[in-house]
Protein backbone atom coordinates (compact mmCIF):
# COMPACT_ATOMS: atom_id res chain seq x y z
CA UNK A 1 0.00 0.00 0.00
CA UNK A 2 1.42 3.37 -0.64
CA UNK A 3 0.77 6.52 1.23
CA UNK A 4 0.34 9.96 -0.26
CA UNK A 5 1.74 12.73 1.13
CA UNK A 6 0.08 16.52 1.01
CA UNK A 7 1.77 19.38 1.78
CA UNK A 8 0.26 22.48 2.37
CA UNK A 9 2.20 25.45 0.76
CA UNK A 10 1.48 29.10 2.96
CA UNK A 11 1.58 31.96 0.57
CA UNK A 12 4.30 34.05 1.70
CA UNK A 13 3.74 37.43 3.30
CA UNK A 14 5.89 40.69 2.57
CA UNK A 15 6.12 43.76 4.46
CA UNK A 16 3.92 45.47 2.54
CA UNK A 17 0.91 42.66 4.22
CA UNK A 18 1.65 43.38 7.81
CA UNK A 19 -0.65 45.46 9.84
CA UNK A 20 0.22 49.44 10.40
CA UNK A 21 -1.12 49.34 13.95
CA UNK A 22 0.85 46.45 15.42
CA UNK A 23 4.08 46.66 16.91
CA UNK A 24 5.83 49.47 19.31
CA UNK A 25 8.37 47.57 19.89
CA UNK A 26 10.98 48.79 22.26
CA UNK A 27 14.80 48.86 21.33
CA UNK A 28 17.98 48.45 23.74
CA UNK A 29 19.47 51.38 25.16
CA UNK A 30 22.69 50.05 24.55
CA UNK A 31 21.99 49.07 20.29
CA UNK A 32 20.91 52.71 20.15
CA UNK A 33 23.63 54.52 21.81
CA UNK A 34 25.22 52.56 19.45
CA UNK A 35 23.39 53.12 16.49
CA UNK A 36 23.37 57.01 17.43
CA UNK A 37 27.45 57.34 17.95
CA UNK A 38 27.50 55.70 14.57
CA UNK A 39 25.06 58.44 12.89
CA UNK A 40 27.35 61.32 14.70
CA UNK A 41 30.67 60.08 13.54
CA UNK A 42 29.21 59.62 10.30
CA UNK A 43 27.96 63.42 10.11
CA UNK A 44 31.00 64.36 11.90
CA UNK A 45 33.35 63.16 9.04
CA UNK A 46 31.38 65.25 6.19
CA UNK A 47 31.83 68.87 7.74
CA UNK A 48 34.34 71.01 8.71
CA UNK A 49 32.27 72.95 12.09
CA UNK A 50 29.90 72.77 15.27
CA UNK A 51 26.77 74.75 13.08
CA UNK A 52 27.51 72.52 9.67
CA UNK A 53 27.72 69.40 12.00
CA UNK A 54 24.39 70.38 13.88
CA UNK A 55 22.86 71.14 10.74
CA UNK A 56 23.63 67.82 9.34
CA UNK A 57 21.77 65.90 12.31
CA UNK A 58 19.18 67.62 11.82
CA UNK A 59 18.91 66.40 7.94
CA UNK A 60 19.00 63.25 9.17
CA UNK A 61 16.32 64.15 11.51
CA UNK A 62 14.02 65.40 8.93
CA UNK A 63 14.56 62.12 7.12
CA UNK A 64 13.04 59.88 9.95
CA UNK A 65 10.54 62.55 10.93
CA UNK A 66 8.93 62.41 7.74
CA UNK A 67 8.50 58.82 7.75
CA UNK A 68 7.63 58.77 11.83
CA UNK A 69 4.98 61.41 11.35
CA UNK A 70 3.24 59.77 8.77
CA UNK A 71 3.35 56.42 11.01
CA UNK A 72 1.89 58.12 13.86
CA UNK A 73 -0.98 59.59 11.70
CA UNK A 74 -2.17 56.69 10.90
CA UNK A 75 -1.40 54.79 13.82
CA UNK A 76 -2.77 56.79 16.16
CA UNK A 77 -5.07 59.54 14.88
CA UNK A 78 -6.51 56.95 11.88
CA UNK A 79 -5.32 58.91 9.36
CA UNK A 80 -6.79 62.64 10.63
CA UNK A 81 -4.01 65.22 11.14
CA UNK A 82 -4.40 68.27 13.45
CA UNK A 83 -5.50 71.92 12.56
CA UNK A 84 -5.23 73.82 15.54
CA UNK A 85 -1.32 74.56 16.60
CA UNK A 86 -1.61 73.62 20.65
CA UNK A 87 -3.19 70.22 19.20
CA UNK A 88 -0.10 69.60 16.75
CA UNK A 89 1.93 70.63 19.88
CA UNK A 90 0.56 68.27 22.41
CA UNK A 91 0.90 65.79 19.81
CA UNK A 92 4.29 66.06 19.58
CA UNK A 93 5.25 66.23 23.35
CA UNK A 94 2.90 63.33 24.18
CA UNK A 95 2.50 60.78 20.80
CA UNK A 96 5.74 61.50 18.88
CA UNK A 97 7.78 61.47 22.21
CA UNK A 98 6.46 58.19 23.56
CA UNK A 99 6.74 56.46 20.19
CA UNK A 100 10.38 57.80 20.00
CA UNK A 101 11.27 57.82 23.83
CA UNK A 102 8.93 55.97 25.74
CA UNK A 103 7.77 58.67 27.75
CA UNK A 104 5.94 62.44 27.29
CA UNK A 105 8.69 65.55 26.87
CA UNK A 106 8.66 67.18 30.43
CA UNK A 107 6.99 70.45 29.54
CA UNK A 108 5.63 72.61 26.43
CA UNK A 109 6.19 76.65 26.81
CA UNK A 110 4.58 79.27 25.22
CA UNK A 111 7.05 82.45 24.94
CA UNK A 112 5.78 85.46 27.01
CA UNK A 113 7.37 87.84 24.34
CA UNK A 114 6.72 86.07 20.97
CA UNK A 115 3.73 84.29 19.73
CA UNK A 116 5.48 82.37 16.84
CA UNK A 117 7.44 80.94 19.15
CA UNK A 118 7.08 77.77 21.29
CA UNK A 119 9.56 75.60 24.01
CA UNK A 120 9.30 71.99 23.74
CA UNK A 121 11.83 71.03 27.34
CA UNK A 122 13.46 67.93 27.81
CA UNK A 123 15.45 68.02 31.51
CA UNK A 124 17.45 64.58 29.97
CA UNK A 125 17.42 63.95 26.55
CA UNK A 126 18.15 60.74 25.39
CA UNK A 127 19.96 62.02 22.44
CA UNK A 128 22.22 63.66 24.75
CA UNK A 129 22.78 61.38 27.29
CA UNK A 130 25.87 59.00 26.36
CA UNK A 131 27.66 62.00 24.15
CA UNK A 132 30.56 63.39 25.95
CA UNK A 133 31.69 66.74 23.74
CA UNK A 134 35.13 67.67 23.14
CA UNK A 135 36.41 70.85 24.47
CA UNK A 136 37.33 71.80 20.75
CA UNK A 137 33.33 71.49 20.11
CA UNK A 138 32.22 72.80 23.23
CA UNK A 139 28.74 74.12 22.06
CA UNK A 140 27.57 71.04 20.06
CA UNK A 141 24.12 69.33 20.61
CA UNK A 142 22.96 66.34 19.36
CA UNK A 143 19.74 66.90 20.15
CA UNK A 144 19.79 68.79 16.77
CA UNK A 145 18.78 65.29 15.60
CA UNK A 146 15.66 65.86 17.74
CA UNK A 147 15.02 69.07 16.19
CA UNK A 148 15.14 67.77 12.74
CA UNK A 149 12.39 65.47 13.55
CA UNK A 150 10.07 67.97 14.99
CA UNK A 151 10.32 70.12 12.22
CA UNK A 152 9.83 67.65 9.66
CA UNK A 153 6.46 66.13 11.39
CA UNK A 154 5.34 69.68 11.71
CA UNK A 155 5.84 70.72 8.16
CA UNK A 156 4.22 67.43 7.14
CA UNK A 157 0.93 68.30 8.58
CA UNK A 158 0.79 71.83 7.56
CA UNK A 159 3.01 73.75 10.08
CA UNK A 160 5.45 75.51 8.72
CA UNK A 161 8.64 75.93 11.39
CA UNK A 162 12.30 76.48 12.35
CA UNK A 163 13.47 74.16 15.12
CA UNK A 164 16.39 74.21 17.22
CA UNK A 165 18.02 72.86 19.86
CA UNK A 166 19.52 74.66 22.65
CA UNK A 167 21.27 73.92 26.40
CA UNK A 168 18.56 75.31 28.50
CA UNK A 169 16.91 73.66 31.38
CA UNK A 170 18.04 70.53 29.63
CA UNK A 171 17.60 70.69 26.11
CA UNK A 172 15.39 73.06 24.68
CA UNK A 173 13.59 72.73 21.30
CA UNK A 174 12.66 76.15 19.98
CA UNK A 175 9.79 75.92 17.52
CA UNK A 176 9.48 78.87 15.75
CA UNK A 177 6.59 79.26 13.39
CA UNK A 178 5.66 80.49 9.93
CA UNK A 179 3.40 84.15 9.98
CA UNK A 180 0.74 81.90 7.95
CA UNK A 181 0.94 79.56 10.21
CA UNK A 182 -0.36 81.86 13.37
CA UNK A 183 -2.26 83.76 11.19
CA UNK A 184 -4.01 80.37 10.29
CA UNK A 185 -4.78 79.58 13.74
CA UNK A 186 -6.24 82.73 14.70
CA UNK A 187 -8.92 82.38 12.10
CA UNK A 188 -9.71 78.81 13.37
CA UNK A 189 -9.84 80.16 16.73
CA UNK A 190 -12.46 83.16 15.52
CA UNK A 191 -14.69 80.52 14.17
Amino acid sequence: MSSITISVIRPRTSILDKSLSKGKGEVNISCYALLFSELVQYCQNRVYTVPELQNKLSQMGTEVGHRVGDLLVVREKGSKRDIKLLNILLFIKSTLWKSLFGREADKLEHANDDEQTYYIIEKESLVNKFVSVPKDKGNLNCASFVAGIIEAVLGDCGFLAKVTAHWHKGTTYMVKFDDSVIARDKQLEDR
